[in-house]
């Protein structure tokens, strides 16, 4: 069959096509199958989306992913990917090959499946899991795609948190500690995806965040370290497609969120990582033995991969800190490294940078280091390398000025605050594209508070965005305050 080939601009990621119904009909396709085009010897394979309204009888609409196609091309019915098979397959709870698994890398990072395809391999990895070798398997191809970052230095050091705790913002302290100690440590972070704020969001509050891997070398050659957004770089970017999957339903399989963090890391050439697993209520892994399964699973995948993992299991029942945003917690992260700051942040980037030198073999104090002042010269060094004003305080970071109190609404005490909700509460309010939306905790989990005491503040930089954040609080309960005698009932 033979079509007239027009151009069409429309915003899509996959290889699409747009055929009028009548045709489609003819050629005996439907919906997101695939058809070839052939013109001048090439031959081109596309997604079929179907129009009545945008596409008339006997043309086809080429989008801009395909290429420039114009003029009479040759169409006729393709067969599907054999990653779609694969991806049924496992949807069967079918244990997959390596080969397969590496099919189904390939063809994500060609862009080749259709969000629907894409979709279904999300929900078969969360539905039936993954076994060991599909993991380790699945980890190595998504490693060997796209760029790597090598080094020359025997050990290089990294920090990651799987998430789902509010105000978690270790890494911007801990990274200048141990660059402090001179262990280099490149840091490539993300934004955030249903948090407030990712380490990259934070950063970006003081620096660029965005460099290329030639930029990264010469700045952790500089500085010994480095806080920059994954996502400028081509590092296991299967892994960013992925995520794009999974973010609409919050789903996060344990092994595919294992080669999600290792691939990344193995990409960026680290030999030795700290993985921070926080769990509790509202955390993204709710009990202790959780926590200590998904340890173990690192640590046999990090073996395969020739990698040093240490994982700590730490309390994520609350958020860490007092700020939540990207202003807020920049500030918490300039207090603390300034010798203030909130205990429980100042406390987490201590033991996790303590770990990471027992795990390279350093001799080194994180305490000492971060009580001296050597990590904030560290920390300001790097912010220079990345642009940024090492000369910056926290007086020159504001917060929105649209604001609204949260009060306790009895006598008692606070027995939990929900990551979850804190986190919607900030990102209603504008977080994390609004840096200075978010908000303040003026209450803890176990302190005491009386009726009508002030337990959060939510800043905005808008009216708008303010009143949505205030709605969602007049629906929920993010922050718990219990009798003393009811709190007691909790505990037990």
């Amino acid at each position: 069959m033979e079509l007239v080939a027009e151009s069409i601009d429309i915003g899509t990621r996959a290889p699409t096509v747009l055929l009028n119904e009548a045709d489609a009909a003819e050629l005996g396709v439907h919906a997101l199958e695939r058809i070839q085009l052939r013109r001048d010897g090439k031959t081109t394979i596309g997604i079929v989306e179907l129009t009545d309204e945008l596409i008339p009888e006997g043309t086809l609409g080429v989008t801009r992913r395909l290429g420039h196609i114009d003029g009479t091309v040759t169409v006729s019915v393709a067969p599907q990917p054999n990653s779609v098979y694969y991806i049924r397959k496992k949807l069967d709870d079918i244990e997959l090959e390596r080969r397969e698994l590496e099919c189904i890398v390939r063809d994500i990072y060609e862009e080749r499946l259709a969000d629907i395809e894409l979709g279904a391999y999300v929900s078969a990895m969360y539905t039936n899991g993954l076994s060991m070798e599909e993991t380790m398997h699945l980890t190595s191809c998504m490693a060997n795609i796209g760029e790597t970052i090598s080094w020359d230095d025997e050990i290089i050091a990294d920090k990651h948190s799987i998430g789902g705790v509010a105000g978690n913002r270790i890494t911007p302290i801990l990274v200048p500690i141990v660059a402090a100690a001179g262990v280099k440590i490149p840091k490539t972070s993300s934004r955030a995806v249903t948090s407030a704020s990712g380490t990259a969001d934070t950063m970006e509050v003081l620096c660029d965040v965005e460099f290329s891997i030639g930029e990264i070398r010469e700045i952790v050659e500089t500085t010994g370290g480095c806080l920059v957004w994954g996502g400028a770089v081509n590092l296991s970017p299967v892994d960013d497609q992925i995520i794009r999957a999974e973010t609409p339903l919050s789903l996060d399989p344990v092994g595919q969120l294992i080669a999600s963090v290792l691939s990344k890391k193995k990409s960026a050439g680290s030999t030795h990582i700290v993985i921070d697993i926080p769990y509790g209520e509202g955390a993204k892994v709710e009990s202790l033995a959780e926590a200590r399964e998904l340890a173990e699973d690192f640590n046999r995948v990090s073996d395969h991969l020739e990698m040093t993992t240490e994982c700590a299991i730490t309390n994520g029942s609350a958020p860490v800190g007092t700020a939540i945003g990207p202003v807020f917690e920049a500030r918490e992260v300039l207090a603390t490294l300034d010798g203030d700051g909130p205990n429980d942040l100042r406390l987490k980037a201590i033991r996790l940078a303590d770990l990471l030198f027992e795990s390279v073999g350093v001799d080194a104090d994180a305490e000492e280091l971060l009580d001296s002042g050597a990590a904030d010269a560290t920390f300001r060094e790097i912010l220079a390398a990345q642009n940024g004003d090492p000369g910056v305080e926290i007086a020159d970071l504001s917060p929105g000025r649209h604001t609204q109190p949260v009060h306790a609404d009895r006598d008692g005490v606070v027995t939990h605050i929900n990551n979850r909700l804190v986190n919607e509460v900030a990102r209603r309010a504008g977080a994390p594209k609004d840096h200075g939306a978010g908000l303040k905790l003026h209450r803890g989990v176990g302190e005491t508070t009386t009726t009508d005491e002030l337990l959060a503040t939510v800043h905005a930089e808008s009216t708008d965005k303010l009143a949505d954040a205030v709605a969602l609080l007049e629906r929920v309960e993010m922050i718990r305050v219990r009798h003393p005698d009811e709190a007691l009932v909790e505990r037990i």
